[in-house]
């Protein structure tokens, strides 16, 4: 019997490791990667420059590439995973830019109403691995890999993330989950930590 189809998802705060956990995973499992539009959105350098004037046109886009993302990868017919899902998008981007007051009331009210309509549509991960790394470490990566629009972000940014990225791992419930602490883990060099991270997702594979 063919083995069933999989969908993993790696979520994680920006500088945490997640588009290296996924090049690997494809490697070592043959899986094809869906990744975050990051390039694409012609809002983000807007957003970044004005997040107040820019968060809810920059949110709605990544909306919408993701919702049509999640719709292709559960096309596909083989085992896939994301770099960042759309629950992300939702539960720590758009909520972190209302409680700072950077979403109006009204347009974060008409985002959820779309976000929530929109997941009803989609399956859900079969495996969610969340990645942990504390901030010093995060704005150490994001200025090694040195993207211009994330270069400035301030350290209470990153942070609010962390924090938002912690209180949704508490209630996520729609799927296993397996947790990497990623500050100093090394997924392609270190042998303990990589045979421990085979074993634990090889169970979902």
């Amino acid at each position: 019997m063919a083995a069933r189809k999989r969908f993993i998802a790696v979520a994680g705060n920006m500088g945490a490791g997640k588009s290296e956990l996924v090049a690997f995973l494809c490697r070592r499992y043959g899986l094809k990667p869906f990744l975050e539009p990051n390039e694409t959105n012609p809002y983000l350098a807007d957003f970044y420059a004005d997040m107040k004037a820019w968060a809810f046109h920059s949110q709605i886009y990544f909306l919408t590439h993701k919702l049509r993302l999640h719709r292709e990868l559960m096309a596909e017919p083989g085992t896939v995973v994301q770099d960042r899902t759309i629950y992300e998008d939702a539960e720590i981007f758009a909520e972190n830019l209302h409680r700072g007051g950077l979403m109006a009331e009204r347009d974060y009210r008409t985002y959820r109403e779309l976000y929530e309509a929109a997941i009803k549509l989609l399956a859900p991960p079969d495996l969610m691995i969340f990645l942990q790394c504390d901030v010093r470490t995060l704005k150490k990566r994001i200025a090694r890999r040195g993207r211009a629009m994330e270069i400035g972000l301030p350290t209470e940014y990153l942070s609010r993330l962390n924090k938002l990225y912690l209180e949704w791992r508490d209630r996520y419930t729609l799927s296993p989950v397996i947790e990497l602490e990623t500050n100093k883990l090394d997924h392609l060099t270190d042998l303990v930590d990589r045979l421990d991270l085979f074993r634990q997702i090889e169970r979902y594979l």
